[in-house]
């Protein structure tokens, strides 16, 4: 079955609003005229992304000598959540962006908590701890959650779905193409073989999924709204949730129409598997925008949903291009992608070649979803901290990489961008030879940790946006991946030491180390009040080669809490055994929370540590790599127990003396394998 074509002749469309008009049944009011470019026809559409293939901007998609190909979607300061709280104290989600929330796989309002596991949604009494349990296990099928938000009486989660829709064969018109007809006869017989009209076609989709919890035992589903495409990431500001999708096209005809290849789409209010006929494209072809240069890799899409109003609109603006990262404040939303390098007919880079990062702007006001402008800039960026918006600017940290002759050429640069996002302030080629591991934005400052053999964190001065400066830098061994603030003159690094002289002589590139002089995971207290003279106050080293923390890559597996001077983050901890060198990697010993007294007059002091393995039976079995279904993923406080999830357990101890109080077992899958993954 064709999607039905949404472009309508426009003397139609004059012809209907003159007979409003005459009728006085409705004022039209004047269409709002958008700020970005929209594709004139779906020809123009479909042309843009056959161009970024030609050029090699985009990915391979469409038909070569007949040949149809799809490329499915890959299956990414602590604030206060807008939900009804019993008032006790508890931690929430640790975001980047004050009163801009972040979904995630657990969240609590301090009577409750509501977690994904084993694939399920398992809303369990959280307090007082004596009366804990879990109230009920919602199996979600087919459905597979990602993360979650909660806003009083409602839930939202965020999920990915397939679909198979049955589809009628083909016609017998189709068979009657014969080899004598040639290439075009057979590019039509392959494409008749494989469109969607004839054979099953399997989709792809990106679920959202609303529900009302006044009922903790009984959530009932009020909502769902598929994407074609993946999730990419969201935020919640009051009410709204906002949301990307990235989309691929759908190319399955040699010669498709514009509306074959756009997004699929559809709203339903059960979780019943849909027809083909009860989708839609995402957005009319002349409705989707697109910005200089075009990126017609993919299609992405910026969405809200009422979390308050299950029978809203789902607000969203369509544009081609391919979102990679996300920074939002309470106003704004940017994404930020990659410029593709170009490519001539032989094959060849462009001479001119720059890499650099497209951000696109988008306006946030009650729900509503609105473009507002794109700039670039030079580099790439590492991740969603690179990003800011402070006093109605934008800033942003990249890094330009690249290797000659045996050397790192690799430069770091600030921008700073106005409302417009013209580039109004930069400060460029910082730290030769190395590349950003992590950043963070502070009011009119920034910090930025490069690495390369050591690591130097830089003090950068933001006050005058047209001319951003280095205050100050600091060189120590090792690297920070993450970076928190504990105040406004010191922050918290969590990393890794390194050894530059383990296997120095097996360096291959010129000022660099040897992946085995990456050691054991570092903890760090900056003190930055002296702007040119940053000092390291303390720092702690957990484990031997090969420890690691979730908290270094995922900053919501990251608890810190100045006034209880509290920081707990997930560890899996690798040790050496005697007679075994620093080159080696350790054997795992432990995985759990490392749970520390933290303050400025201390430092890092252990308070103990929480592990919902019982034994280490598991770690006696483990490979090169470790993971397992007690494995703890997040950590949060409720008054004063400590709360731990793993895929398995939530467990619940004294934050004082971290006894254990209670352990909160979720229904296993049927395909659950309990124990580590061993390679």
């Amino acid at each position: 079955m064709k999607i039905k074509n949404y472009i309508f002749p426009s003397i139609i469309v004059l012809l209907v609003l003159s007979v409003i008009a005459g009728c006085e049944l409705k004022i039209v009011e004047p269409t709002k005229v958008s700020k970005i470019s929209k594709f004139k026809s779906g020809d123009d559409l479909l042309k843009a992304f056959e161009e970024a293939r030609e050029s090699g901007t985009g990915r391979y998609f469409g038909a070569m000598k007949g040949i149809a190909v799809m490329e499915e979607a890959a299956v990414a300061a602590p604030q206060a959540a807008d939900t009804i709280t019993s008032g006790r104290d508890f931690s929430e989600t640790n975001v980047q962006v004050k009163g801009v929330d972040e979904a995630d796989i657990i969240k609590t309002d301090g009577d409750y908590i509501y977690a994904i596991a084993q694939g399920n949604l398992v809303i369990a009494k959280a307090y007082p701890a004596d009366e804990a349990e879990i109230l009920s296990t919602t199996k979600l099928g087919d459905f597979y959650p990602n993360e979650l938000f909660i806003d009083k009486n409602r839930l939202l989660i965020f999920g990915s779905t397939s679909y198979n829709f049955e589809t009628p064969k083909a016609q017998e018109e189709n068979q009657g193409e014969t080899a004598g007809q040639g290439e075009i006869a057979n590019a039509k017989m392959v494409a008749s073989i494989r469109a969607p009209d004839y054979y099953p076609y399997y989709g792809s989709f990106m679920t959202v999924r609303l529900y009302d919890i006044s009922d903790r035992e009984e959530p009932e589903l009020l909502r769902t709204v598929d994407f074609e495409g993946s999730y990419l990431t969201s935020r919640k500001i009051g009410e709204y949730a906002y949301f990307v999708v990235n989309s691929y096209p759908r190319y399955w005809d040699v010669r498709p129409m514009c509306e074959d290849i756009v997004p699929l789409y559809r709203e339903a209010t059960s979780d019943e598997k849909p027809e083909l006929e009860d989708m839609k494209p995402i957005a009319r072809c002349v409705d989707i925008g697109y910005i200089e240069p075009i990126q017609a890799e993919n299609f992405i899409t910026v969405a809200s949903i009422s979390m308050a109003d299950e029978n809203a609109d789902v607000n969203k603006e369509v544009i081609v291009g391919s979102g990679q990262n996300v920074y939002a404040s309470l106003e704004n939303l940017y994404i930020a992608q990659t410029a593709w390098p170009r490519y001539n007919a032989l094959g060849e880079l462009a001479k001119d070649f720059v890499e650099k990062t497209v951000i696109t702007k988008f306006n946030l006001d009650e729900g509503k979803v609105e473009f507002e402008g794109k700039g670039e800039v030079k580099g790439t960026i590492l991740n969603q901290f690179s990003m800011d918006e402070y006093d109605n600017n934008f800033r942003i940290a990249t890094t330009i990489r690249g290797y000659v002759d045996n050397k790192d050429t690799s430069t770091n640069n600030m921008y700073v961008l106005d409302e417009s996002l013209n580039v109004v302030g930069s400060l460029e080629g910082v730290a030769p030879g190395e590349s950003i591991y992590s950043v963070r934005f502070m009011g009119k400052r920034a910090y930025m940790v490069t690495f390369r053999h050591i690591d130097p964190l830089f003090v950068i001065d933001l006050s005058d946006p047209e001319n951003p400066s280095v205050l100050g830098k600091l060189k120590i061994p090792g690297y920070s991946d993450y970076l928190h603030p504990f105040d406004e003159t010191h922050l918290i690094g969590i990393g890794k030491e390194v050894d530059e002289s383990i296997d120095a002589d097996k360096v291959h590139t010129e000022g660099a180390v040897y992946y085995t002089a990456i050691q054991g995971v570092k903890l760090a207290i900056f003190d930055v009040s002296d702007v040119e003279n940053p000092i390291e106050m303390y720092k702690e080293v957990i484990g031997d080669r090969g420890t690691e923390s979730l908290a270094a890559q995922d900053h919501k597996a990251f608890l810190f809490d100045k006034e209880r001077e509290l920081l707990v983050i997930p560890m899996t901890v690798a040790e050496l055994k005697p007679g075994q060198t620093k080159d080696m990697q350790g054997e795992y010993t432990f995985q759990g929370a490392y749970v520390y007294n933290i303050n400025l007059e201390d430092g890092f002091d252990l308070r103990g540590r929480v592990t919902h393995y019982d034994d280490d039976e598991v770690f006696k079995k483990a490979g090169y790599y470790f993971r397992g279904d007690y494995s703890i993923k997040r950590n949060l406080y409720i008054d004063n127990v400590l709360y731990t999830l793993s895929d398995s357990r939530l467990q619940l101890n004294d934050l004082d003396d971290l006894e254990r109080l209670k352990v909160l077992e979720f229904e296993k899958s049927q395909d659950n394998y309990d124990g580590p993954i061993i390679y």
